[in-house]
């Protein structure tokens, strides 16, 4: 009989192995699911070296008769009294963590040896579905036979050996005699909450959950501090300050949550979908916290299914994540499109180095790269993501970055209207030498001329050998050049993910407009424990961050500090440290 003080509400936020953890007094029946089988399983993998088969999951019938199920024939295991019927259990198999309950002990013929051949056999339903492809699972049956009621591919049957304690709950005590203490733990993949993950919980959040949108400093403040954000484990972090930043605050990447699956897709790509919306995206925007085993279980995905490797413990770049879970899993459409025919995710600034140029901007870098390259944009992206001047974790070009608060994209569009810098009338020729050096302020929209324009300016002796080149206008557009003005077109930077030693951190947008408060996120911020502890993730407000991102406040600060010691810490991070910056479209994105 549960206890009066657990309603439906909390049974339905507890795992299953939580509640065994329990002795509510009851000695009903051990199990209530009622689930049919969905057809035949497979035989479990084995080991070639004995004939011994690490899981046992033999044929079951196409339906299941509902009849009464036989209880266990022993109540605990012959060589180790400590696991019982009941017992919350580790599972060795094929070298995974798997979780579950003790529901079946008893003897069994093991297929595919003699039918003298019956050993004691342990059944176990698993807290979820083995994600590993060898690893059969039934809903209790075995040998067509139901031995004991559970969900379907939750069951497997193993031998007594391979089971052990389930060192999670060994140190979980009851707070009182009338009251136990629930540890905030869900599963295998969604716990381990005294030894590796600390003690807030994570539930699976369904649905669709809208990005946060918090454009007032106080509120921002009432979400940040410890256990916010995404919980960092074996070297994560660049996977957890990419995903914090593209999903915490903004709905650019939420076309990947939602796109059904075609023919051509990896035959786990809803899995893959389904564990990033519901047990990282969801709830990190309706409970601002992850917990980093719910982002394993994306790594393990990953790992397996792309071409990428080392995603479960490696120290990895954002880059490689991303490759690996857009190009390769997702198959998402690149968000750039270049004029030379390549499509890409994000872009990398390929620049010389101009040591004139003190406290450079993306801006600036961005388009000499764009020029240096002689490449353009063929649309204008609803994301932008780009990779500063360095080469590896420990080289940078500048050692100090500016990133640009609205980066603006009109001149490196492709067939984009622009105007003559000259005189202001429309544009109808690009002269890409014209711009010269970046100091000063030159820029490409220094390269658009009219005609007249053109000519005058290329009598010069200097440019006598300059090769212009006409720009293709829209013809709706130049019928229409007179009466209207020629749009510049901006995106805004959401994101700036930073790396210092080898270790990733984010700051990232709130929400929109030049005077939306940002936040400093770090998966790795503190730590409990030692080698068998657990990460401490933390979300900071950073009300100084639009001022140091100002032309004004970034001068001052360059001038002021004269060596990067004498910056504010998260300003330091800021101007030194910047990796990868995210720039988005609010107009695009309303129609992708």
């Amino acid at each position: 009989m549960v206890p009066d003080f657990v309603n439906e509400t909390m049974l339905d936020s507890i795992p299953l192995t939580v509640l065994e953890h329990f002795d509510w007094g009851d000695d009903s029946e051990q199990n209530e699911y009622e689930e049919p089988n969905d057809g035949p399983s497979s035989p479990g993998a084995y080991d070639n070296s004995n004939n011994i088969p690490h899981t046992i999951a033999s044929l079951s019938p196409a339906t299941t008769e509902d009849v009464p199920i036989q209880p266990s024939p022993l109540k605990e295991l012959p060589d180790n009294p400590l696991l019982e019927v009941g017992s919350m259990v580790e599972v060795d198999v094929e070298k995974a963590e798997l979780y579950g309950v003790i529901r079946w002990i008893g003897p069994l013929h093991s297929p595919g040896t003699s039918s003298s051949n019956t050993r004691v056999m342990v059944g176990v339903e698993l807290e979820d579905e083995p994600m590993e492809p060898n690893i059969r699972a039934t809903d209790g049956s075995y040998n067509g036979v139901k031995q004991f009621k559970c969900p379907a591919n939750r069951a497997i049957f193993v031998y007594p050996a391979q089971c052990s304690q389930d060192r999670r709950f060994q140190d979980v005590v009851a707070t009182s005699p009338s009251a136990p203490k629930i540890v905030a733990s869900t599963s295998k993949s969604t716990s381990d909450a005294n030894n590796m993950f600390g003690k807030v919980d994570c539930p699976i959040v369904v649905g669709a959950v809208a990005p946060l949108k918090i454009l007032q400093q106080e509120e921002l403040e009432s979400i940040c501090g410890p256990f916010r954000g995404i919980q960092g484990h074996h070297n994560s972090c660049y996977l957890d300050a990419t995903l914090f930043s593209m999903f915490t605050f903004t709905s650019v990447f939420d076309s990947l949550l939602f796109r059904p699956r075609e023919p051509e897709d990896n035959p786990q790509y809803e899995e893959v979908q389904r564990v990033l919306r519901e047990e990282i995206v969801n709830p990190l925007r309706k409970n601002h916290f992850v917990r980093a085993d719910r982002v394993m279980k994306l790594r393990q995905l990953l790992d397996r299914l792309s071409s990428v490797t080392g995603l479960t413990s490696e120290e990895k770049d954002p880059e490689e994540f991303l490759n690996s879970l857009l190009a390769q899993i997702l198959r998402a459409d690149p968000f750039l499109k270049l004029s030379s025919g390549l499509d890409t995710f994000y872009y990398q600034l390929f620049v010389e180095k101009d040591d004139q140029l003190k406290l450079p901007s993306v801006q600036q870098l961005f388009e000499q790269s764009f020029l240096t390259s002689n490449i353009k944009l063929k649309e204008v992206p609803s994301c932008l993501i780009i990779q500063m001047p360095r080469f590896g974790k420990n080289f940078k070009m500048y050692p100090r970055i500016l990133p640009s608060q609205v980066l603006d994209v009109t001149d490196i569009i492709e067939d984009s209207p622009r105007l003559c810098h000259v005189c202001g009338i429309l544009a109808e020729h690009e002269c890409r030498e014209c711009m010269g050096s970046m100091v000063g302020g030159v820029t490409l929209e220094a390269t658009a001329f009219c005609k007249e324009c053109l000519d005058k300016s290329h009598q010069h002796m200097k440019r006598l050998k300059h090769t212009p080149s006409p720009l293709i206008v829209p013809k709706d557009f130049k019928m229409m050049a007179a009466h209207c003005q020629v749009p510049r077109l901006f995106m805004e930077l959401f994101a700036v993910v930073c790396i210092e030693t080898s270790h990733y951190v984010a700051f990232v947008k709130a929400g929109a407009g030049a005077d939306a408060p940002w936040v400093f996120f770090d998966s790795m911020a503190d730590r409990k424990g030692e080698q068998n502890g657990y990460n401490i993730p933390e979300m900071i407000p950073v009300p100084d961050l639009p001022q140091w991102l100002s032309d004004e406040g970034a001068r001052q600060l360059n001038e002021t500090a004269v060596n990067d010691k004498m910056l504010p810490e998260h300003a330091k991070r800021l101007l030194c440290d910047a990796y990868m910056c995210m720039y988005q479209s609010t107009d695009v994105m309303m129609y992708r």
